[in-house]
Order: structure tokens, then C-alpha cells, then sequence
């Protein structure tokens, strides 16, 4: 008797994980993606008078960055952790555990470049931003069958965007935030 309820439980587990992977996650809501956005495009905008110099200041423009990525991952967190609570479904939270496993190994490689070109290639050091861009891309793209289908064309854009940067922006100027229009 003990085995045929292991049996079952087991198959129920099974089935709950079968449910779930057939389901869109629809956790990252609107807003919170849009605000982590709107932060991006104004630590652009202030970047020249937090540090005007990155390239004598390094330490300070990659904090400046390095802290909004967090402040960007930390909303994103919270409003998971938020959303799950409300929620309350084990199947919603299952789901929510997945998507974050198949996006922190791409946020994580980008702050490992971000330390290997500080202590090892500071004078290829430009290259981050794009570096930057194709680490989050992979992050979408390792996600998309979590997502829906339209997220491809996001982790696609990101990609394109982190290549033609390596491509186009190189030297001094491509750490500033208007790097773009000196192309």
C-alpha cells in the first residue's frame, strides 16, 4: 500500500510538471519591466554628470551600471516573490523558479565579464556594453520557451544591438551613453 501512494504521488508530481511546462509564464509584468526601462534611459542621461571621465573613472561608471543592473534584477525579484505570494499556486511558483534558473546564468556571465575585462583588459573595456547587450539576449533566449512567442524577436533585437555596438563603437567614446550617435 505505502508504494502504490509513492506510485501516485509520483505521478501527480509528474503531471503537475507536465502542466506546467505546457503553460506560458507571465510573470514579468508591464510595469515593472517599463520602470527598470525608464531607469536605464536615465542613468544614460545623467551618466555624464555622474562621471564625466569613465575612462579615468572606472570604477565609478562600471558601479553606476553595475548598481542599476541590480536595482533592475532586485524590482524584478520582488515583484516575483510578490506575485508568487499572491498568488499562491505551487504550479505559478514552479514556474517562476524556472524562469529565474534559465535567466541568472546569463546576468551572472555578464558580471564576470564585467570583472575579468576590469582586472585582466581594461583597455578592451569598451566592449562591455555590448558584451552586456548579448548576455541579456542569451537570457531571453534561454527563456523563450517559458515566455510568449513574441519574445524572440526581444532576445533577437539584443543581440543585434550587443554585435553592431562591438562592431561599431569602438575606443574611447563607446562607454558613453550617446556613443551611439558618433557611429
Amino acid at each position: 500500500m505505502p508504494n502504490d501512494l509513492t506510485s501516485a504521488l509520483d505521478q501527480i508530481a509528474e503531471i503537475r510538471r507536465h502542466m506546467a511546462r505546457g503553460s506560458t509564464f507571465r510573470g514579468y509584468r508591464a510595469a515593472t519591466v517599463a520602470a527598470t526601462g525608464a531607469l536605464a534611459l536615465l542613468v544614460a542621461a545623467v551618466q555624464d554628470e555622474i562621471v564625466p571621465d569613465p575612462w579615468h573613472n572606472l570604477p565609478a561608471y562600471l558601479v553606476l551600471w553595475g548598481g542599476l543592473a541590480i536595482v533592475c534584477a532586485s524590482l524584478t525579484a520582488v515583484e516575483q516573490i510578490r506575485r508568487c505570494r499572491r498568488l499562491a499556486s505551487p504550479m505559478q511558483t514552479e514556474r517562476t523558479i524556472e524562469a529565474a534558473e534559465r535567466f541568472i546564468p546569463s546576468l551572472a556571465a555578464g558580471g564576470i565579464l564585467t570583472l575579468v575585462f576590469y582586472r585582466s583588459i581594461t583597455d578592451q573595456i569598451w566592449m562591455l556594453p555590448g558584451l552586456w547587450a548579448v548576455c541579456f539576449s542569451l537570457g531571453v533566449f534561454a527563456s523563450r520557451t517559458l515566455l510568449p512567442r513574441g519574445i524572440a524577436v526581444v532576445g533577437g533585437y539584443y543581440l543585434l544591438a550587443g554585435c553592431v555596438d562591438l562592431v561599431l563603437a569602438r575606443g574611447l567614446h563607446a562607454i558613453r551613453p550617446r556613443a551611439i550617435t558618433s557611429w
